[in-house]
C-alpha cells in the first residue's frame, strides 16, 4: 500500500514538473523560465487567443522592461489569416505610439511575410532577445528572426506597454513577471 502512494505520488510530481517546464524553444533563450502570467485575448467576447508571458531568472523589471530576455507565446483559439494577424499588429504598434508612419510601414511588410494562417491551438511564440531583436516560432519551429530592437519594442508592446489597448490581459501576462 505505501508503495503503490509513494508511486502515485512520484507520477504525480512527473506531471507537475513537466507542465510547469518551459518548451525547448523558449527554454533556449531563457533557461529556468517560468510562467509570469497568463491570459486570454478575446475581442466582442470571441476568444482569439491565449498567451502566456514567460520570463528568465532576471524576470521582467517595468522600470526596465527591455533589459533582460522573454518570451510570449499565443495559441490560437480560432482559424486567422496572416496577413490579418499582421495588420492587427501594426494597428496596435500605431495604438501604442511606437515607431514613425515608416517605420510601422516597414514592419507590417515585415511581418506579412512572417506570420501565417493560422487554426486553433497553432502556437506563435516570440522571443525578445536584447541586442539582437526578435525571434518567431511557428508551434516550437524556427520562423524568423527580426534583428530591429525597434520593431521588437514596438512589437512585444503591443502587449506589455502601458499603452497598450488590452490593458487587462497586460496585468495577467504580468502577474508574476518580477525578478525573484
Amino acid at each position: 500500500m505505501l508503495r503503490r502512494q509513494l508511486l502515485l505520488s512520484a507520477c504525480a510530481l512527473m506531471v507537475v514538473t513537466s507542465a510547469s517546464a518551459a518548451p525547448g524553444h523558449i527554454e533556449e533563450h531563457l533557461p529556468q523560465a517560468r510562467v509570469a502570467g497568463k491570459g486570454t485575448f478575446t475581442w466582442f467576447s470571441l476568444a482569439i487567443y491565449d498567451a502566456e508571458l514567460w520570463v528568465g531568472e532576471k524576470g521582467y523589471r517595468l522600470d526596465a522592461p527591455f533589459a533582460a530576455p522573454f518570451a510570449l507565446d499565443l495559441r490560437y483559439a480560432r482559424k486567422l489569416d496572416g496577413v490579418k494577424i499582421a495588420e492587427a499588429s501594426a494597428e496596435q504598434m500605431e495604438k501604442t505610439g511606437a515607431g514613425t508612419p515608416a517605420q510601422r510601414a516597414q514592419w507590417l511588410a515585415k511581418m506579412k511575410t512572417i506570420f501565417p494562417d493560422v487554426k486553433e491551438g497553432t502556437h506563435i511564440s516570440g522571443v525578445f532577445l536584447p541586442g539582437a531583436g526578435a525571434r518567431f516560432y511557428l508551434d516550437g519551429k524556427a520562423l524568423a528572426l527580426v534583428p530591429d530592437q525597434d520593431f521588437a519594442r514596438a512589437f512585444f508592446g503591443i502587449w506589455l506597454d502601458p499603452a497598450t489597448t488590452a490593458r487587462s490581459l497586460r496585468t495577467a501576462l504580468l502577474k508574476d513577471a518580477a525578478p525573484r
